[in-house]
């Protein structure tokens, strides 16, 4: 039987929304296992992330790398195996330092699998970039939703339930990866390089970078809510449960708004639109300085969400817009590494700027950090232009 030439839309849909709610199972349960179950401090807890981040970084370069220039599926089944192989492990095997180590191994695979998933993605023909990237991400939101609202469910039944349930959703992921990512690439020559000038592919390098800061940028700050708002507005007399549900506000938004924006983004131009939806995401940041109540926080959330929405989905389209067909892996790499960067980062930036400064300064430094970032992006882009009319 012919293989098929790309993936079909809702198989990106589908595996995207198991790899991150299998993924999100793990995030926030790390800090609070390590801590109260096998008693290790928060600084030897915070390293632990920080080096699953890290190895997460080196597993998306490695998987831009080999889609490129080995294979794409072998490369998805390897990936997806040595995950479910440390989830696994870690059902049996959660004492210390085993655990820790399994953590790390799987954020590497972990790593490999974002950025294939992604790069499969780009290769898609028969739907618009923005159309394909605006699902991925609302997979990639329902996936998000789905785990963390299940770990907090499951791990009263034990860390074991928790591992043995996610290494169902890494069991199925297998198998999808198996029967439907064997894709014939024949139609595009990964051996080939686009021929341009050097100056052309200098100015859409320096773009490609640009966009990579406005990345990272965006994933640095956004680790202010998950990392000191739980404290800030505790001590403001809101409760943990109440900052929770910033979260579902955020996760229900996406999946009941996130098609109807898409819409009506595809209307604008993607670098118009992109910067437009992350400027409100910035400016949501500011507001932070007047809220000193839960329905204010509430609102704020809500405004951070609409520009999450309208700007976040079309990235990784534009970085994909940018690559010939020998670089979508390579492309797609440079944005999962600089959103797995600002995620690493973004811990400590906030937790400093605190304690040696404010919260309303951190605040008021990160919508300058956005500003500047959209207007070196936009600048960028209106040079690259000026260089594509004067060829």
């Amino acid at each position: 039987m012919a293989k098929p030439k790309e993936v079909g839309m809702k198989s990106v849909l589908v595996y995207t929304t198991l790899l991150n709610a299998g993924s999100s199972c793990l995030w926030p349960l790390t800090t609070m296992y390590m801590h109260d179950y096998l008693h290790r401090s928060l600084t030897e807890s915070g390293l632990i992330l920080f080096l699953m981040s890290l190895f997460m970084i080196i597993g998306n370069y490695t998987g831009g790398f080999l889609f490129d220039h080995w294979s794409a599926y072998k490369t998805a089944l390897i990936s997806i195996l040595i995950s479910l192989a440390s989830i696994v492990a870690l059902t049996f095997f959660h004492g210390w330092p085993i655990f820790a180590f399994l953590l790390i191994i799987h954020g590497f695979s972990d790593g490999i699998s974002l950025t294939l998933i992604n790069s499969y993605a780009s290769t898609i023909k028969s739907k618009s970039p923005r159309y394909v990237f605006n699902t991925l991400y609302v997979g990639l939101n329902i996936g998000v939703v789905v785990g963390t609202a299940m770990v907090g469910y499951l791990l009263k039944y034990g860390v074991t339930t928790v591992f043995a349930v996610t290494s169902a959703f890494y069991a199925i992921l297998f198998i999808m990866a198996i029967r439907l990512f064997d894709i014939d690439f024949t139609d595009y020559d990964y051996n080939h390089q686009v021929k341009a000038a050097d100056g052309a592919k200098s100015k859409t390098l320096q773009l490609l970078l640009a966009i990579c800061f406005l990345i990272f940028s965006i994933y640095l700050i956004y680790a202010i809510w998950e990392s000191v708002m739980p404290i800030h507005m505790t001590q403001m007399g809101i409760s943990f449960e109440e900052y929770s549900s910033v979260w579902t506000v955020n996760g229900l938004m996406i999946v009941f708004g996130q098609t109807l924006v898409s819409k009506i983004g595809r209307k604008f131009p993607i670098n118009r639109q992109i910067a437009f939806g992350i400027f409100i995401f910035g400016l949501s940041f500011l507001f932070l300085v007047f809220d000193h109540s839960y329905i204010s926080f509430i609102l704020t959330i809500a405004f951070l969400t609409i520009g999450e929405m309208i700007g976040f989905p079309d990235l990784p389209a534009w970085i994909d817009s940018l690559a010939s067909d020998s670089q979508k892996g390579l492309y797609q790499s440079f944005f999962s590494i600089s959103m797995s960067l600002g995620r690493a980062c973004g811990p400590l930036y906030a937790g400093a700027f605190v304690e040696y400064f404010s919260y309303n300064l951190l605040f008021i430094f990160s919508f300058a950090l956005i500003v500047i970032a959209i207007l070196i992006v936009l600048n960028r882009n209106r040079i690259l232009k000026q260089n594509d009319k004067t060829r």
